[in-house]
C-alpha cells in the first residue's frame, strides 16, 4: 500500500516503470516521456476561468512497440517527441474544453493512433486555480493491433440554411423543408434572434450571452413550427444528428463561446455568425432564405427572396 500511495504522486514515467514490470510474461516496452511541458490555455467549467488563460502543465509517458532492426540514427523510424507536442497543440486548438479529463482523454486517443504507441500516460495540472497544481492523470492502452492504422471517418457535409424571422413564418416553410430534405445531405437551420427587443445591459460579456440566447430562443420557435427540426447546441450532438438524418437547429451560445478562434460576427450580425459556423463545416455556399447579406462573410452565400416556393 505505502508503494501504491507513493506511485500516485510520482511521476507518469515510475508508474509506467511500476506497471511493466506487473504485466508478467510481456515483451518489455520501450517509452518515451515529456515532462513538465506548460501552455497558457483557456480551459475550465467555471465562470471565472471564462476569458482569462491559464497555466497547465503536461507530463506524458509513451510506450512504444520496440524496433525491429537498427534505427539508423533515423528519425523518421521513431516515434518523434514532436508528435507527443503536436498532439497536445491539435487538442487544444479544436475547442475550448471545460474538463481536464476530456483534454486527457482527447490527448490520449491521438497518441495512440500512431503505430508504435502502445500505451500512455497523460498527467494535466491548472498550476494557477490554488497554492499546488491540480490535476488528472490517466493511463490509456491501444484498443488492438490495428488502432494505428484507424482512418478517420469522412465528416458529413451538411446543407447549410439561414432562416429569416419572415421566412420561419412563412406558409412556404414546410415546402422549403421537403424540397431540401429531398437532397439527401444533413440540414442544419440556422436563425437569428426574433423581432422582439432583447434585453441590453452595459457589460459587454453579459450582452453577449443575452444576444446568443436570443437565438436560441428563435432556434426554439422554429423546431415548434415543424417535429422534424432538433435544436442541437454541442457538435458531437450535430455530428451524431446529421450521421442518423436529423434536421437541426443550431443553437450557437455554446460552439461561439468555446470556439477557440472566436468569431469576430456578433450575434446581432446572425448571418455572417452562420456563415462562419458554415464554414467550420467546410462548405461550399450557404442558402440565405429572407434576410440581407452581410458586409462579409466567411463563406459564399446564395440568396432566396421569402416569397419564392421553389429553391
Amino acid at each position: 500500500m505505502p508503494n501504491e500511495v507513493r506511485l500516485a504522486f510520482a511521476h507518469p514515467s515510475e508508474r509506467a516503470d511500476a506497471m511493466s514490470e506487473s504485466l508478467s510474461g510481456s515483451d518489455p516496452l520501450d517509452r518515451i516521456s515529456l515532462r513538465d511541458h506548460t501552455v497558457d490555455v483557456e480551459i475550465g467549467a467555471f465562470q471565472a476561468e471564462r476569458g482569462v488563460t491559464q497555466r497547465i502543465c503536461f507530463n506524458v509517458v509513451v510506450e512504444v512497440r520496440p524496433l525491429t532492426g537498427p534505427i539508423d540514427d533515423d528519425v523518421d523510424r521513431i516515434l518523434s517527441y514532436d508528435r507527443v507536442t503536436e498532439a497536445i497543440a491539435a487538442e487544444l486548438a479544436v475547442e475550448r474544453l471545460a474538463l481536464l479529463e476530456t483534454l486527457a482523454e482527447r490527448v490520449a486517443e491521438r497518441i495512440l493512433l500512431e503505430p508504435q504507441a502502445m500505451r500512455v500516460f497523460v498527467r494535466i495540472e491548472k498550476l494557477d486555480r490554488g497554492p499546488g497544481a491540480l490535476g488528472v492523470e490517466i493511463v490509456r492502452t491501444r484498443a488492438g493491433e490495428t488502432a494505428g492504422e484507424l482512418v478517420a471517418e469522412e465528416a458529413p457535409q451538411p446543407e447549410l440554411v439561414y432562416l429569416s424571422n419572415a421566412a420561419i413564418s412563412s406558409e412556404h416553410l414546410k415546402g422549403w423543408l421537403d424540397q431540401l430534405e429531398a437532397q439527401g445531405r444533413p440540414l442544419v437551420l440556422c436563425v437569428g434572434a426574433a423581432d422582439t427587443p432583447a434585453p441590453h445591459v452595459p457589460h459587454k460579456m453579459a450582452q453577449r450571452r443575452i444576444d446568443l440566447l436570443a437565438i436560441e430562443q428563435n432556434a426554439w420557435v422554429l423546431a415548434s413550427k415543424d417535429d422534424r427540426c432538433v435544436v442541437v447546441e454541442t457538435r458531437t450532438e450535430l455530428d451524431w444528428a446529421m450521421k442518423n438524418g436529423q434536421t437541426c437547429v443550431w443553437a450557437p451560445s455554446k460552439i461561439v463561446l468555446d470556439a477557440v478562434d472566436t468569431p469576430s460576427a456578433q450575434p446581432h450580425d446572425a448571418v455572417a455568425l452562420a456563415a462562419w459556423f458554415a464554414a467550420s463545416f467546410d462548405t461550399q455556399e450557404m442558402l440565405v432564405v429572407g434576410a440581407e447579406l452581410p458586409k462579409a462573410s466567411s463563406v459564399p452565400l446564395r440568396v432566396l427572396d421569402v416569397t419564392q416556393a421553389q429553391l
